[in-house]
């Protein structure tokens, strides 16, 4: 375990507003380094199909907006004003692409959809080596800047006041909780150390939340001895 890892968790903040809107709200933060580099690869495609397995029997069962985490995220959109029919998290939109093939980005990003789809948890990775400070949840006060791509262009957006996000000293790294994440911390195939961030509300008790964490070091642990990685789970007080 890294102490550097441990040092950049430590600072890690959720605004107590986060959880007036849901009390219920945990986020268990890991920091990993010694990542190899390299794109997708046979690892990422046997999990990616395995996710794709998953989500088309969970389907077969339920709908996706019934799907007992996705509803409850479906509620936590709404809380701070957005349109969960329109703006979907993380989670539910992996759901809804993995019947027809979830898309292959690069090896780190393919891994974490992968877990996010089988554990039933909204997962994002963020690049460390462009990130700047500690990562913070708040609610936008509408001047925060999130970078973007609309139409194959650079854009600058600035989320509405009471949206939640993640932030960094840079601006906002992922808006709507976890709904899309900025340009500039995008995970690569050059990336080697990064934030995943999992998200989990109740019906998900901690112990899937840990096992969801617990697979994620695993896989990336066989990538290489030199990976480390440390995690901190955040919940109301």
């Amino acid at each position: 375990m890294s102490a550097g890892l441990e040092t950049f968790l430590s600072g890690a903040s959720i605004a107590p507003g986060i959880f007036k809107l849901r009390p219920d709200y945990r986020a268990l933060l890991m920091a990993v380094e010694g990542i190899p580099t390299g794109p997708s690869d046979t690892t990422s495609e046997t999990l990616l199909q395995e996710a794709e397995s998953s989500a088309r029997e969970a389907i077969s069962k339920q709908s996706v907006i019934e799907i007992p985490h996705i509803a409850a995220w479906r509620e936590a959109y709404k809380s701070f004003g957005a349109k969960p029919k329109k703006e979907r998290n993380s989670l539910e939109s992996l759901m809804r692409r993995a019947e027809g093939g979830l898309p292959r980005v690069n090896r780190l990003t393919d891994i974490y959809n992968a877990i996010s789809i089988k554990h039933q948890i909204p997962l994002g990775g963020e690049d460390l080596d462009k990130y700047s400070g500690h990562p913070l949840l708040v609610q936008a006060t509408g001047q925060e800047k999130f970078e973007t791509c609309s139409a194959g262009e650079s854009v600058t957006e600035l989320p509405p006041a009471g949206e939640v996000v993640w932030c960094d000293d840079a601006g906002v790294t992922c808006r709507r909780w976890n709904w899309r994440q900025c340009t500039r911390t995008a995970l690569s195939e050059k990336t080697t150390r990064v934030l995943f961030i999992l998200d989990a509300l109740e019906p998900c008790f901690d112990s899937a939340l840990e096992a969801a964490a617990d697979e994620l070091a695993k896989v990336l642990g066989s990538l290489s001895s030199d990976v480390r990685t440390s995690r901190r789970t955040i919940r109301a007080a």
